[in-house]
């Protein structure tokens, strides 16, 4: 039977718009390298028709510009088509791979849910009340810990008029740290004698600073 109809063909992978864009790309950049040549071609028959005469010459040339122009729209014509088709395809491949992102989010967070559920089950939370209520007696206790071990022994007792009596004698010291008296006292002091060391008195004896007579050396 397989030398009567022969044996299948195997078949290879199934196309995917990807390979399709790249495709249809390929083709539109080939068929503008076509349309830069006729371009090229146009702009020569262009600078023959400026140095020709009006006549039959010229008319021949016209006519292979127009042929190479229409062949121009063609390929234009076909690279839009081309483009038009890569755009589309672009945007179906785009809306299928948001689809994609979107299913792989959504199964990442089952799992992210999942895993959450069996770490959750983990908690007991009366053992965490329990072991709140154990720090909160812990630290009371060593509060009153602190407490014994700041007391003061051995200080003597006061009552409220002694501390009354107290503040007031302080009241009165701080009113005579105020008084400044003392200073004017000190400004108004007379000034030390500056008399010149080498003065005599009236008898023209030398005399000291003070005005005591010097004593002679021998």
């Amino acid at each position: 039977m397989n030398r009567l109809f022969g044996t299948a063909k195997p078949k290879g992978p199934a196309p995917n718009l990807n390979d399709c864009i790249s495709g249809i790309d390929s083709r539109g950049e080939s068929i503008d390298k076509k349309i830069s040549r006729l371009d090229a071609e146009l702009g020569k028959y262009k600078d023959q028709m400026k140095k020709m005469r009006d006549g039959p010459s010229k008319n021949m040339v016209k006519q292979k510009a127009m042929r190479v122009l229409k062949q121009k729209k063609m390929y234009e014509q076909q690279r839009d088509q081309l483009s038009n088709q890569s755009f589309n395809l672009e945007q179906s491949n785009f809306a299928i791979q948001t689809v994609k992102d979107t299913k792989t989010t959504v199964d990442a967070m089952k799992v992210g849910v999942k895993e959450f559920k069996k770490e959750y089950k983990k908690i007991n939370i009366d053992q965490i009340e329990d072991i709140q209520d154990q720090l909160e007696d812990l630290t009371e206790e060593a509060n009153e810990i602190q407490e014994v071990l700041g007391r003061s022994y051995g200080m003597p007792e006061i009552d409220d008029a002694e501390l009354d009596a107290e503040l007031d004698a302080l009241g009165d010291d701080l009113a005579l740290d105020d008084d400044t008296s003392y200073l004017d006292e000190a400004t108004s002091a007379p000034n030390p004698p500056t008399a010149d060391p080498l003065a005599t008195n009236k008898d023209g004896v030398p005399v000291d600073e003070f005005g005591l007579p010097q004593m002679q050396r021998n």
